[in-house]
């Protein structure tokens, strides 16, 4: 399709192994595919409307608009009423009489004093499509009717993961043109993408909040620095950034070091000192000092992980939806791949998770001990406990 781009990254210089995700959103998750792009439609396409006035409903089931599209749209089909004559691709405007003046010029002002102070939103705009609507609102039904909120919060987390089991693995979801903004794609996910979605759901869930909107402030919460969207560093790109803000925003709670941890340094330095892997830093290269300094900060912390070959000596003591992040040895990189703790029938921890191109959300068959010995590059494992919210 011509309106249609498609973006193809290159592969890192040490191609990662299977459960290996390192992506371009973050170096936690592998990105090895290109994903089509919608690009939001023309002024021309935009204006051959009936007598003017947009059609909203259609423009919606694009495949991905933004909320502040929306707004606009819906604002200029009201302004077409006051402007009956503009033509669709110019301001060439043929006023019959002094009446369409008036209106014009209302509605012109009113126009620029709505845009002065519509602006600002854009950083907080969301790209989602109608069918991540309508499955938000079948696992909202799904928690109604197994009675979700009873139960507690980690329950929770596995709940709504296994409810997404099958669903494909899809790269680069986060890696949109323009702004950083708040993308939610249901239908296919990463590693970090469906831990995320998980846990957002879960929280909305023990809110007793179940509406998109409640979904979408959630996931923001949880995916960027202090709950915030302000620009491409705001973020948590590397998941150790992720668990120390999102510990200290109340939402999990880094229980490596009390179930037997031992303490780990990183040196952080992979997407500083690889801009090119990553599309935003290539394109806006006055964002490589800003990650550069986030990951000094990262590498003065102290963390906690459990190698891999004491690993069975504690898994007992991970819960059921705890949130699990595999340590590497990938230089430069801190974690190359996360998901979800389940118990299963044989008493034993599994892993749930988004492995890797072409594998859909799976539980692993292998116990979580005898599944990351058989992984050459994973150091160990990180726990961080979803809290009641």
């Amino acid at each position: 399709m011509s309106n249609v781009k498609r973006e193809i990254k290159p592969l890192p210089e040490e191609p990662l192994k299977q459960n290996e995700c390192h992506s371009e959103s973050r170096p936690a998750c592998c990105r090895l595919v290109y994903r089509d792009v919608q690009r939001t439609p023309s002024e021309k396409n935009l204006t051959k409307r009936k007598q003017g006035i947009f059609n909203v409903g259609n423009f919606c089931a694009t495949k991905f608009v933004t909320l502040n599209e929306v707004k606009c749209l819906k604002l200029f089909s009201r302004l077409r009423f006051f402007i009956p004559h503009l033509p669709a691709s110019r301001a060439r405007c043929s006023i019959q009489n002094d009446n369409v003046e008036n209106r014009f010029t209302f509605a012109l002002t009113l126009l620029i004093v709505v845009l002065t102070f519509s602006v600002p939103a854009c950083i907080d705009a969301q790209v989602f499509s109608p069918n991540d609507i309508e499955i938000s609102k079948s696992t909202f039904k799904f928690a109604a009717e197994k009675n979700l909120s009873s139960k507690p919060i980690g329950d929770v987390v596995v709940e709504v993961g296994k409810s997404f089991l099958g669903t494909g693995y899809v790269a680069h979801t986060l890696e949109i043109d323009g702004e950083e903004q708040l993308v939610i794609n249901l239908t296919g996910f990463d590693c970090t993408t469906f831990l995320e979605t998980a846990l957002a759901f879960a929280r909305c869930i023990k809110k007793g909040d179940t509406t998109f909107a409640a979904f979408q402030k959630e996931l923001t919460l949880i995916r960027y620095r202090n709950g915030k969207i302000n620009h491409y560093p705001s973020r948590l790109h590397y998941f150790t950034d992720w668990i120390y803000d999102n510990e200290r925003k109340g939402i999990v709670k880094d229980v490596t070091k009390e179930i037997g941890g031992k303490k780990i340094k990183f040196n952080l330095n992979f997407m500083s000192s690889h801009p090119q892997y990553y599309k935003h830093l290539k394109e806006q290269p006055e964002f490589i000092p800003v990650i550069k300094k986030q990951e000094e900060e990262i590498n003065e912390r102290t963390y906690y992980y459990i190698p891999k070959k004491e690993l069975r000596e504690h898994e007992s003591k991970i819960k059921n939806g705890d949130l699990l992040a595999f340590t590497t040895t990938v230089k430069g990189l801190d974690v190359n791949h996360v998901g979800i703790a389940v118990k299963t029938d044989d008493g034993r921890i599994h892993l749930l998770h988004a492995p890797i191109e072409g594998s859909p959300v799976q539980i692993t068959s292998l116990p979580l001990t005898e599944y990351v010995m058989k992984l050459k590059k994973d150091m160990g494992v990180i726990v961080a406990r979803p809290l009641e919210p």
